[in-house]
């Protein structure tokens, strides 16, 4: 477990001293805003496709990459012909069955109209080259990242830290170990109770009803394998606590995203918002 005396400390660091504290123990870079973060991305994701063919895990979200992107590629005639991509996650009923096309949660159905779809056709990407995991593809998706690792893994990371849909295990009766979930493969999972509240506040005004209980994702071992690792959030409040973590603790179960730490090629960017914290603003409470 974190250390509450440690975690105030962590978030007491002004949000201008992160990038470079002497503590720091993952590279960070800090946008001005989401509008910003989202052009960095697809420029960058654009200059990584012309690079040369690219095996890239994709989330979905940050949202705010999409439509430049899109223009970009449009605008400049890029072919995504060399790019395959391996979608990281997807959300599950109950029954652990994927949610309708048209739910706001089914990151299948907002991938295709967010990021396929607004590319010119004779530009896309095939759809051969498009791997969306699902309870019955998951040997498969993990052999092909194992054999043969990603170049890119483009994502964000959850209020608990969580890469992908790699959260912190909280069921009392498993718990989690470092090991465990540094060597976790693709796999159906509940989601947390957490995870649930927060995607509720964020698209149902707290109606956890409507939140998919269940999901399916790439592993840790899937992502670390990768040569390159970039993660992104302009998610403000929800991001805040996780990120101090991970640039500032051991490897921890309780916040996955600690554990890229051990990766060589490691940079998380975040917003001025995403950066802040409510503690390092408050010097003057008293958190004991």
């Amino acid at each position: 477990m974190v250390d509450r005396d440690d975690l105030r400390r962590w978030c007491a660091v002004p949000a201008d001293r992160l990038a470079e504290h002497p503590e720091a123990r993952l590279r960070l870079r800090i946008c001005p805003d989401s509008a910003a973060m989202g052009r960095l991305m697809a420029r960058e994701l654009v200059e990584a496709i012309q690079a040369g063919p690219l095996r890239a895990v994709v989330p979905c979200g940050p949202a705010a990459w999409y439509a430049p992107f899109a223009e970009l590629v449009n605008a400049e005639r890029v072919s995504l012909a060399g790019l395959e991509v391996f979608h990281m996650d997807e959300c599950l009923d109950w029954q652990a069955r994927p949610v309708p096309l048209r739910h706001p949660y089914s990151f299948r159905g907002f991938m295709q109209r967010e990021f396929y779809d607004p590319i010119a056709p004779e530009l896309a990407a095939p759809e051969s080259q498009r791997h969306w995991p699902a309870p019955g593809n998951l040997a498969r998706i993990t052999e092909e990242l194992l054999a043969r690792p990603a170049d890119l893994v483009y994502g964000g990371w959850g209020q608990d830290g969580h890469v992908a849909y790699n959260q912190a295990r909280r069921n009392p009766f498993s718990p989690q170990t470092v090991e465990e979930l540094r060597t976790s493969t693709a796999r159906v999972q509940e989601n947390n109770v957490d995870t649930i509240v927060a995607l509720a506040q964020r698209t149902f005004g707290g109606a956890y009803q409507f939140v998919p209980p269940m999901s399916v994702t790439l592993g840790m071992r899937e992502i670390l394998a990768a040569r390159r690792i970039r993660l992104f959030s302009d998610t403000g409040a929800w991001k805040q606590t996780a990120l101090r973590v991970a640039l500032f603790a051991d490897p921890t179960a309780e916040y996955p995203l600690t554990l890229l730490q051990e990766h060589p090629d490691v940079l998380l960017t975040a917003t001025v918002d995403t950066a802040r914290h409510p503690v390092a603003e408050h010097p003057e409470w008293d958190l004991s």
